[in-house]
This record gives C-alpha cells, structure tokens and sequence, in this order.
C-alpha cells in the first residue's frame, strides 16, 4: 500500500525544488525501472500497480496513461573538474531548455559510445520527469555534470583539447578533419550557441543542406543535428 503522504512527496518530485531538497528522481515504466535496478544507483523504493492499485498509481505518475511500474531513484553526487582522455569524444550543452531535445541528446549520446556529458548550468534540469523519460534508460549509462561552461572549455583549450561548435558560418562537416577526440558544442533551441561559449571554440562546424544552394529550413533541431554531428564524428575517426 501507499498512504497519502507517500503520494504527495513522490508527486512532488515532478518539480525541480522538491527533487533538490531530497535529492530523488522520479523513473517510470517497466524497462525503465528495470534499467534503474540495473544501473547500480540507489532505488528508494518501487511501486508496482499491481500492489498500489491503479488510482494510487495514477495519482503519483506523470504521464498521461500510468505505467505499472514506478521508481523513486536516489541522485548520483557528479564533482566538477572532468577532462576528457586524450582520444575521448564529449558532448557540450549550452542553455538548452527542451526536455524532450536534451533526453534524446542524452540517448544520442549513449548510442554513439559518448560517455559524458557537461552542460552550462541553466541547461534544463536531467532529472525533469520529460527528460528522464525521453533517455529511454539513457540516463543511467550517461555522465551527466553541470558547470561553468565557458571556463571549463577554456581550460580544455588550455590543455590542447579540440573545441567543436556548430555554427551557420562554420566549415562544411563533410570537408573538415575532424579528430578523435575532443568536445562537440550544442547551442541552445532558440539562440545557438552564446558569445561566452563561441570564444572558447576551435572549431566552427556547419552542416550544410542540400542542395548547398537550397533555400529551405533555416535551421536543423538540436537533437537532430546533434545526432548528425556525432554520426560524422564516429564515422570519420574510428
């Protein structure tokens, strides 16, 4: 069974102040919880609705149709000052606000054999109940580590690690070299990437459309162009 003060504190885990305050997520459905089982962290507890019944198990989901498995999941503690080995492939956030865009990023990520991912600190919160579930399980096998974005890529630089940026008046991916390792810098949906981080970049990147001449889209979606750069990135130097 679950009482109804279990209710309200698992239900208040959809919000990003209760989450900090207890240091829990919130992760649904059967391969989901399974994958958190799995995964080595901490699971506080798991609601099947089986046992809760299907109204208590509504009452604490998020999604619109309940799934019958739900687990509340202790927050991995992540410490700053991460360098990437020499021949290591990293991603880099930069104020990406879209739930559904970074949790696909983050599934991107573990399909292309990336293991870490940093992320300017207003880059919306991993543990938001859309973002958990849009890694498809993702989430467990990803290094996730918020910083100062600009410094940390300054002291990448500093160590002679490659910056990637993708930019509308970089160089054509297709025709770059491209090295083994090194940080490929995501933008934001709405503003690309921002002045701060395009100072620390190396390499400015740009996926061109086809036709070259073509006079379409203005822009891909983060995720999409993400999951192309990292296709180009592997393709390229393995």
């Amino acid at each position: 069974m679950i009482s109804k003060n279990e209710i309200k504190q698992v239900k208040a885990l959809s919000q990003k102040k209760f989450r900090d305050e207890n240091g829990l997520f919130a992760v649904e459905g059967e391969k989901m919880v399974a994958e958190a089982l799995a995964s080595g962290l901490d699971v506080v507890k798991v609601f099947r609705s089986a046992e809760i019944g299907e109204e208590a198990m509504s009452r604490i989901s998020n999604l619109s149709s309940p799934s019958p498995a739900f687990a509340v999941v202790r927050i991995p503690k992540t410490v700053e000052g991460f360098v990437p080995e020499q021949d290591e492939l990293i991603l880099a956030l930069d104020s990406l606000r879209d739930p559904g865009n970074v949790g696909t990023i983050i599934r991107l990520a573990d399909w292309f054999g990336i293991r870490t991912i940093i992320a300017s600190r207003d880059t919306v919160d991993i543990y938001n109940p859309k973002v958990v579930q849009a890694t498809m399980g993702a989430i467990f096998r990803v290094r996730f580590i918020y910083c100062d974005l600009p410094q940390t890529l300054a002291q990448y630089r500093q160590k002679g690690i490659p910056v990637y940026g993708t930019f509308l008046e970089g160089d054509n991916i297709y025709r770059t070299q491209l090295s083994r390792g090194g940080v490929l810098v995501m933008g934001s949906e709405s503003f690309g990437i921002s002045d701060a981080v395009r100072a620390n970049v190396s390499h400015k990147l740009f996926i061109p459309p086809y036709p070259e001449t073509g006079t379409g889209s203005e822009s891909l979606n983060v995720a999409v162009a993400t999951a192309i750069s990292c296709s180009e990135f592997r393709r390229r130097t393995e």
